[in-house]
Formats: structure tokens, sequence, C-alpha cells
């Protein structure tokens, strides 16, 4: 690439492997009918049969088991489990382990009985694998037939001279997903590690397939043997090309025909190839044709994905002897560095989100409902990019995203981390990469919606963490080498669609980013950038700017924002997020300060024209055993869904109003029924140019609706339930929502707990809002005693130790909404630092007259870490209480301050 503006153009090529499902097995007692009634049908006259089994199996945990290859194993007590299965399950909306919960890492042994189809000598059996987490290990009838190592890939076996025709058969598989650790069983498997758990079973679908002895090549590692390219694309014409792979494993040779098809979404043929295919005994071969097809319909992305089909039938004379189709997709795309993203001719800006293959009580054991249901989800948001985070995944998942038209970034599983300890990069473990990578892109070729290969994920973070925990002395990671070789393998691979790198730290204030580290950036065609601002460092504000100054650094290269993003809770709330720190790696993690956090990035994003995507970080709840944060255990909770795709959180609605074409107003905070405070701000995210809002039946009025944001400031509650409902219209279309909140009674007074994110309710039954009506101030980090965990307060004197853990410190106001009357103001306080017990001074006033001057709460409590409170009456006349805290010999705080009517 050569100077500023360079593009990395495509025309893509466009697939999925292809079989026809004509029989399914049932459950093991009824297997070998159903087996051979599918045999009936197998005779010289069918070109390819796929048999999915998924009933029948039997299943144990742990162990290797005495005999239990042999065929007359008793597995009798083992579990009957079907396809999809996998036993882990994790991730719960709880603050502790559940006794459902199977984080087991280990053997799991998976046997079958299933009668033989009778195939005659023209005919070949393959058993195919679509994903085993994460060393599978094969037996047919007490034979090894093979071993994968590796999660995510297809594979398949050659089992013909294994299986017995119309007898019983037994297919044993371990499935091995031991943690990787030095002198493990998958110390050599990518990926080492990552904040995702890697289920262990046969967690995709198991299938037979018998073809004829001659057939498009079942072993082109896990590809369809079919793949489609478009090399030149003009409105009039598109030009074609078919590579098909061939293997003949019969005794003799044969002169074949390859008829190629294209066949539009209608049904009807529109270019047909004809061409001759002689295979010797034993050989493999390849046969490249193109076809031309004329005034060519584009596969247009969200707004047109249109899909041809193409048909490779191999022929001996009339009759077909294999078949396979994959669909087509006509386009043209590029990501240059100063347009971003070009589809078809056309920059379009890419904004979408990453996804995990799990979900709540499922695991990975997913179904094609379930694929169909989460893709729904993405495109009802208005997506029109998705991550595959951070693996290859199913084969449903990437046709719903071909279906739906989305852009695809594909993932390799290297992540994390190359070797342990700072140990040299093995060659094994490069092998392996190279291998799962080679899968990746030879099975996922033909996709339309796939566009960047990523090569690999922050994979120098897990040296990172390592060096923190040795007080910064660990080594650096040596990923570097590994990392350009593997973009090279792709770029052989498939010329045709540029690679990527997911960064998580240079040039950025985490803690991550080590003195020394290699530099990775330079090495794949795309930089992709995982950056927190705002989250796990820095400030919104820092987002531009750290963003420009890699641009400059790396002028020719297009850049993406691969993941930003925040956690958020269901069950925990603020009524500010400006008031209190958020403990990123623990808790709490506030549903508003998710949603803040997401407003305030995406303002200054879509500013980035330049941008070739971005991903939020993510699309849903998912599994991570390294995460105990929010309401959770077990789960990252920065998805916008939750992990049962029961609940869309508020972010969710504010990108729908950005992103989606349909008429959106939602208003947030929904689930914080029950209300501190009867004075709030109402927001609602609309694409409407403005809202109005009724309480209570009461006109609130109408407010405009900048960044898709509406704001009604300072709305007053009635005591007990209130009705909040919102109107709006979009495009002539009239949408409105409605919720319920529950407020307290203002003349009952008011509890702020201040400097703090979550409210609190004291022994003595007082209710305390989270901090808010403040100006000015600021709040001090969280004591902490490990990684995500806060540490209790250490303030006595005082039977709610935990209402001084937070405070606001500085020269700070609060303007408190209050009916008038009189009332005694309670001021909690304490000296946080012995370093200031004897300095510290600050006043108060309250209304303008002073109540507190020159306070030493340290010599008033009788020490640091003492709670004191100070108590003065106050007369409210205008409907505010106004208290001003101003530095004098220290910085002026104050922990909690309530407000009591006087009796």
């Amino acid at each position: 690439m050569n100077g500023a503006g360079t593009r990395l153009t495509g025309s893509l090529i466009l697939g999925l492997a292809g079989a026809v499902a004509a029989c399914t097995v049932p459950a093991a007692a009824s297997a070998p009918a159903a087996a051979a009634s599918a045999q009936q049908a197998i005779g010289s006259q069918v070109a390819r049969q796929v048999i999915p089994i998924t009933s029948g199996w039997r299943f144990r945990f742990g162990g290797d088991p005495a005999g239990v290859t042999a065929t007359d194993y008793d597995d009798s007590g083992w579990d009957t489990v079907d396809l999809p299965h996998t036993w882990n399950r994790m991730g719960e909306y709880a603050q502790s382990r559940s006794a459902s919960t199977n984080v087991d890492q280990g053997e799991g042994w998976y046997r079958l009985h299933m009668t033989g189809p009778v195939l005659g000598k023209s005919r070949s059996a393959v058993l195919e694998f679509d994903g085993v987490g994460s060393i599978a290990d094969v037996w047919v009838n007490g034979a090894h037939v093979g071993t994968h190592k590796g999660a995510f890939s297809r594979f398949r076996f050659d089992v013909t001279d294994h299986l017995k025709p119309g007898q019983d058969n037994v297919i044993v598989v371990k499935a091995d997903n031991s943690k990787p650790a030095p002198g493990s069983t998958t110390e050599h498997v990518i990926p080492l590690g990552g904040d995702f758990f890697v289920h262990g079973g046969l967690y995709r679908g198991v299938s037979l397939i018998t073809t004829d002895r001659a057939s498009i090549d079942l072993f082109d590692h896990g590809g369809p043997g079919v793949y489609v390219s478009t090399p030149k694309v003009t409105s009039q014409s598109v030009t074609v090309d078919v590579l098909t792979r061939l293997r003949n494993s019969g005794s003799g040779s044969r002169a074949l025909q390859l008829v190629t098809q294209i066949i539009d979404a209608e049904g009807k043929v529109v270019a047909t190839d004809t061409s001759p295919a002689r295979l010797r005994k034993g050989e493999s071969a390849e046969v490249r044709r193109s076809l031309a097809l004329a005034n060519p319909r584009l596969w247009n992305g969200r707004a047109d994905p249109y899909l041809y089909t193409v048909t490779v039938d191999l022929r001996a004379g009339d009759r077909v002897i294999d078949s396979v189709s994959v669909p087509l997709g006509v386009r043209t795309f590029a990501f240059d560095a100063d347009k971003g993203f070009i589809l078809n001719g056309k920059p379009t800006r890419l904004y979408g989100a990453s996804r995990h293959q799990d979900r709540q009580g499922k695991g990975w054991a997913l179904t094609a409902e379930d694929h169909a249901e989460d893709m729904a989800i993405m495109a009802e948001m208005g997506v029109n990019t998705v991550r595959h985070a951070h693996y290859q995944h199913a084969q449903e998942w990437s046709d719903e995203a071909d279906k739906a038209g989305m852009v695809v970034k594909a993932e390799l599983p290297f992540v994390h981390q190359s070797a342990f300890g700072g140990a040299p990069v093995a060659p094994e473990l490069v092998a392996n990469a190279r291998q799962q990578l080679v899968e990746l892109v030879r099975q996922n070729y033909n996709h339309p919606s796939i566009m960047i290969w990523s090569v690999g994920n922050e994979i120098d973070i897990g040296a990172a963490i390592d060096s923190l925990r040795q007080g910064g002395k660990g080594p650096v990671a040596q990923s570097r080498d590994m990392l350009v070789e593997l973009d090279a393998l792709a770029r052989s691979e498939d010329p045709s669609r540029p690679t990527a790198y997911a960064d998580c730290c240079e040039g950025t204030p985490s803690p991550l980013s080590r003195p020394g580290a290699q530099t990775l950036n330079d090495v794949s065609q795309i930089i992709g950038l995982n950056r927190y601002f705002g989250w796990y460092y820095g400030g919104f504000a820092d987002i531009e700017g750290a963003l420009a100054k890699l641009r400059a650094k790396y002028p020719d290269r297009p850049i993406a924002l691969t993941e930003y993003g925040a956690g958020g809770a269901l069950t925990q709330h603020t009524d500010n997020p400006l008031g209190g720190r958020v403990n990123e790696n623990g808790r709490p993690h506030p549903e508003a300060y998710q949603a803040w956090v997401h407003e305030e990035t995406w303002k200054v994003l879509k500013q980035q024209d330049y941008l070739a995507g971005s991903w939020i970080w993510n699309m849903f709840d998912f599994a991570s055993t390294s995460r105990e944060e929010g309401e959770a255990f077990d789960l990252n909770d920065k998805g916008l869904v939750s992990y049962d795709r029961k609940t869309r959180k508020d972010a969710f609605y504010f990108y729908k109003a950005n992103w989606s074409d349909e008429p959106v107003l939602h208003l947030t905070g929904r689930r914080y029924v029950d209300r501190p405070y009867a004075v709030v701000d109402v927001r609602a995210y609309s694409n409407a140019p403005s809202a109005s809002l009724t309480v209570n039946g009461r006109d609130v009025g109408s407010a405009p609706c900048p960044d898709r944001i509406c704001v009604w400031p300072g709305v007053v509650l009635a005591a007990g339930e209130n009705a909040v409902s919102a109107r709006a219209t979009v495009g002539g279309k009239q949408v409105e929502d409605s919720l319920r909140w529950i407020a307290p009674d203002a003349s009952k007074g008011i509890h702020v707990r201040t400097g703090s994110l979550t409210g609190l309710t004291t022994s003595d039954g007082l209710r305390f809002g989270s901090d808010t009506f403040f100006t000015g101030g600021n709040v001090p980090p969280m004591r902490m005693t490990g990684r995500g965990k806060a540490a209790d307060s250490n303030v006595t004197q005082s039977p709610d130790p935990e209402l001084y853990a937070s405070y606001r410190q500085g020269s700070f106001d609060y303007a408190l909404p209050l009916p008038n009357g009189r009332y005694d103001v309670v001021l909690h306080m304490f000296e946080p630092d012995a370093a200031q017990a004897a300095t510290r001074t600050f006043h108060v006033s309250a209304n303008g007259r002073r109540v507190l001057t020159n306070f030493n709460p340290a010599s008033a409590a009788g020490g640091p870490l003492r709670a004191v409170t100070r108590t003065f009456p106050v007369q409210i006349t205008d409907g505010k209480l106004a208290l001003q805290f101003t530095a004098a010999g220290g910085d002026a705080l104050v922990s909690a301050i309530s407000v009591i009517p006087q009796r």
C-alpha cells in the first residue's frame, strides 16, 4: 500500500457448503430401523445423501473408561442426549453460581449405535462434524478414524472401510475441552485464553454423508469443494469463476462431466456450463470454469441482499453422481483509508455489533432457530455489520447473515496470548493456528456476508495481565512473528478479502499498554481497535484524538473500531451517570450508565467518516468465567440484550433510534420502577424531531430530540404510582411509549448518597438515592481489594458504614428539590486521609447562610475514618434547598445528605 487513501478492493466470493438432508436418525431404540429405511434410498442412482445423526447418543463426562471404544462396552448407565449438546452451563443473573452451573473442563465421551447403510462398491461414507469443543477423537467399531484439534471448524473422516453394512455400528467420540496450560492436551490448540469459555461437547451437528466414490471433494479442509468468485462485475454483466475440486477414491478411472448452473432467486437457470472431468484411480483434480451472467442483480447489503445459487453436478452419462449448491451474491467492495467502506461503488457507513455463540441454558448448543432469532434481533436494532467474536461461527449463522445482507468480519481464534509465561511460541501452536485459519477461509469462502478475515484479537493482552500480576516484571508478549505468518497465509488463501487484527492497547492510557510491547497494528491490511474510553480508561473527549493519532501514524491503512462498550445490569440503577464511579470490572454496572456511555461514544464516532466500521461489544450478554460483575456471575454484561434474549436494554433502543428505519420512541429507565426521588429527568430515544410527554394525564410539554435523545428535565412525580407516556410522529406515523414509576412523598424529605452511582437503605429504614442534583466537585476512585472487588467501607462510629463508602469532594453545590417548609439537614462526613486530618477545613452554606465554618471532620469525629454528622435547620420558600460546599484548608467533602421535615 502506497500513501494515504489506499483502498482495499474485492469482488467477493460467495457460497455455502451444500448438502441435501434426506433422512434423520431418531432415538437409539429406533435408529437401526431408520437407518435401514435410509439405506433403501442409497443406491447407484442417488447423488449425495446427508443423514443428520442427532438422537440416541449416550454421554458421560470425565475419565478414560476402560474399553470405552469397544463395540460391546456397556453404556446403559450413561445419560441419553440429543445433539447439539454441551455439558457446560454457566452465566447467571445472580451474585454466585447455582447448582445448575457446570464449568467442568476435560474429556466428555459420546457413544452411538446405528445400523450401517448398504453402500455397495461404488459409494463412500463420511462422518461430518460441524464443531466439537475442542479436541475430537473418533472411533468407528473400535477403530480410531481420526483426530481434529480446534473447537470451531467443520471436519470429516472417511469411514467407508469401517462401517458394517446393514449391521449395528458403534460410533465413539471423545470431546476434550481441557483448559490450556503447559503440559495439557490443549497446550498447542488456539485459543489459549480469552474472555469467553470454550464449551465442551458435540455442540454442533453430526451427519453421515454418502456419495459416489468419484465426488466433489469432501476433504478440502471441511470446505464445500466448490468455490465461486466474481473477478469482473459491471452493471451489464459479471464473470463468475467456479473452482470445483474433485476426488476419485474408486478402483478405476472415470470419464465424467461437470455441469455448472447459475439459478436466480426465482428458480430460473440464467447461465450453464458443461465440462469434461476425467479422474484416474486415486486422483484429485481441480476444474476451473467461467460463466457469464448478464444484467446481474447486485447483493446490496441490507437494502437488497439478492442471492443467486450456483449448482455443480458431477455426472456419469445422464446420471448425477454428486451435486453441491452454493449461494452467489454479486457485488464489489472496498475499504478505503479516507472514505471507509464502499459497497458497489457507494460509500457505506458500517455500524454493528459483535456476537458470541451462546445463550442462557444452552451454552454453545444452539439450534437453527436460535441463530435466526439472534439475527432478527440484530436486524431490528438496525445494524448492517456483524463481528463474529472471536472464532468461526456456525454455518447456519453465516447463512442468516447472507440472507439479511450483513457485512461480516470473520475471525480466527488467535486470542489473548501465543504462549505461557513468556515461553517462546511453539511450532505446534503455529501449525494449529494455520490449520484453523485454512479451515476458516475454505469453509466460509463463499459466504457473501463475509468481507474481512481477522487473524487475531488482543494477542498481547495475556502477557500484559500476567505482568501486572507480577508488579510489571513479567515478559512482554512475542506474538508478532506468528501474526505476520498468519496474515500472509490469509492473503494467500483469499486475496480478494482484506485481513484485520484487533488491537487492545497501542496509544491508550490502559495499564495493559506495556512499554516495549511489539507493534502489531502494521501487520494486517485493516487496523482494528478495541477501545474503551469512558469505561476502562480515559473519557469520551479522548476518543477522537486517540483515533486521530493512530490514523496519522498509519495513514495508508483503513481503520475500524472493533470494540467499544460498557456493562449494563438490568437490576442496578442510577439517578445520574455522572454521580459516581463505575466499577468496570465488578459491581455495580447500572443500566443507565451503560446507555450514557453509548450515547457519548456514538456522538463522537458518527462524525468519523473515515472509519471502515464500528462494532459494539457486545450484542448479547455472554458467558465468561473470569467475570463477576454488575448483577451477574460468569457473565460479561456488556450486551445490549440479555443472555436469554428476552430483554432489550435501554442502549439497544438508543442505537435503534439512530440506525433503524423504523419509527422509534422509547422511554428509558422502565426497570427502575421504585424511585427514590419525586423529581426526575425523563429521557427517551427517538428518531422523531421532537416528542411530547404526559405524567398522570398532565401535559409536561414537548422536547426536541437532538442526537436521538429527548429530555424533559425536573419532572415532578406524584407520591405513589405514576403513569408516564410519550408520543411522537416519525415520517407521518405516530408512535408512543409508556411506563410506570412509583415515587416517594416529597413532603417527607430527601436522602442523597453522594459520590455513588447507586443508593442504599440504612439500618433504620431510610432510603438514600444515588448522587444527583449536584454541580461541580469530583468523586475519588473506589478502594479495591482485588480485580473487580470493591473494598467494604472502613469507616467506624456508624451503624451504616457503607453510607460512607463514597463521597463527593472539592468545591461543589447541591440544589435539592423540596416542597416549601421547615426542615433539618443532616450531613454525613468523615476524614478519608490521615495525612489531611489536621489541615482539612471547609465551609458549608444553606440557601446563602453559612452553617459550617472551617469544619474539620477528623477533629469533629475524633480522628480519621470515623463517621461524623452535623445537623442544622433550614426553611425552604422557593421549592429548592441550595447547599454550597467550599474548600478552605482542603477539599470539602460529604458522604450523604438527609433533609427531613421538622415536626
